[in-house]
């Protein structure tokens, strides 16, 4: 018998101490194991216009689908399950266009997204823009999203050492994001999952603020309490400035159908 997918959500959005107001937005389907997170942008309140139709849309759409595919009594493909993801974003953002359209107030807004769909062994990532998804396995902290901004396309092409790109001045221009044209590029990627791993979905005023060694110090020391870890990354992205809105998504797989722990793992077990 399959073992059942089993997951642990949290999550977490603050102002910051410099904006006036959260522009962030998140949105979970512990049912459907689909988390999305967006960064809005634009003024008079228009950039938290745009990161909850994103958000809204994007989860409401793959739940539809979601939905649609269980009554065919099949197990989605990869290549699939990216096809629902990539849909899902970008009729979310036609849903921005089309409320910028309606209502001149809101021209120009736009929001990044970045979005996990856990799926029987496996988790299906979508991106666009500058908000990113990293993976916590067995103490290694690594990014599985890639950039959208200009500094991103600095680092690949050699201009930019990772080291200084922490602290350049154009980290935030983005080069692709929800609301900006009609048509869009979406990255998906799809990885195996394991026992025990962390994902964390974050806005950049999480990951600008703090380095991968202090985000790995902090999810050691809170390993074992997911909204204490929330709480925790987002006071020390406040503590070293606290520059933009801070946004937290954790999700954690207590079991998975696959249920590795490592090679050494089954080994480990007759010393304890």
């Amino acid at each position: 018998m399959t073992p059942t997918l089993v997951l642990q959500f949290a999550f977490k959005t603050d102002t910051g101490l410099v904006r006036s107001h959260n522009e962030d937005a998140i949105e979970i389907n512990a049912d459907y194991k689909i988390a999305v997170l967006a960064d809005g942008m634009g003024g008079y309140n228009a950039g938290e216009v745009a990161s909850g139709i994103a958000t809204n849309v994007f989860a409401a759409t793959l739940e539809q689908r979601l939905q649609q595919q269980q009554e065919k009594r099949r197990p989605p493909s990869n290549k699939f399950l990216q096809g629902l993801m990539s849909e899902s974003v970008s009729l979310a953002n036609a849903q921005i266009l089309e409320a910028a359209r309606l209502q001149p107030q809101f021209s120009g807004m736009g929001t990044t997204l970045v979005a996990a769909l856990l799926n029987h062994d496996r988790i299906v990532l979508a991106h666009i823009g500058d908000s990113r998804a990293y993976r916590f396995r067995r103490g290694v902290l690594q990014q599985l999203t890639h950039d959208h901004s200009q500094l991103q396309e600095q680092i690949d092409a050699g201009l930019v050492s990772p080291e200084w790109a922490r602290f350049a001045p154009n980290k935030n221009l983005i080069t692709r994001a929800l609301g900006v044209a009609s048509k869009i590029d979406v990255d998906t990627n799809v990885y195996p999952l394991e026992t025990d791993d962390i994902y964390l979905l974050c806005s950049d005023g999480l990951s600008d603020m703090l380095s991968n060694e202090q985000m790995i110090t902090l999810i050691k020391n809170n390993y074992s309490d997911l909204d204490l870890l929330c709480v925790a990354l987002i006071e020390a992205a406040n503590n070293n400035g606290g520059r933009d809105n801070i946004s937290v998504i954790l999700i954690k797989v207590q079991s998975s159908p696959v249920l590795k722990k490592g090679l050494l793992d089954p080994l480990a077990g007759w010393f304890r």
